[in-house]
């Protein structure tokens, strides 16, 4: 369904540091910069982007908006967590861990980056036999 994410930001620098080292926990690579200044990241068949805004005003963050990320288990979502934290994310809501509810059990962990947007890592854990 979706093509792409992309959050602003007010410091380029900064951000590529937080998410080169949050999705490098992850396996994924660096981010490239275009020469408008975005950084891009691929990776698992998505993309996400983080640009100054282009009509040259502050970056905000969504206030209610949650860019979620699937991870392939809890060690991973551990590790995107703590590499969050390391390089300038601040750890939100409740700790690293599984939550129930309707849709099933999940492991959730979540992040605020350093330009205040709300980041998740999610896996689905299986259903129990």
């Amino acid at each position: 369904m979706f093509s792409h994410m992309m959050v602003g930001t007010n410091d380029v620098d900064r951000s590529k540091r937080f998410y080169d080292a949050l999705f490098g926990s992850i396996g994924g690579r660096p981010g490239r910069q275009d020469d408008k200044g975005r950084l891009m990241y691929a990776h698992a068949g998505s993309m996400f982007l983080v640009t100054p805004p282009i009509d040259g005003q502050p970056a905000t963050h969504a206030n209610g908006g949650t860019i979620g990320f699937a991870v392939d288990g809890p060690e991973q979502a551990h590790a995107w967590h703590e590499a969050g934290i390391a390089a300038g994310g601040t750890a939100i809501e409740d700790p690293p861990g599984v939550r129930s509810n309707a849709f099933g059990s999940l492991y959730l962990a979540y992040l605020r980056d350093p330009d205040g947007n709300k980041l998740c890592a999610m896996h689905r854990m299986p259903k129990p036999a």
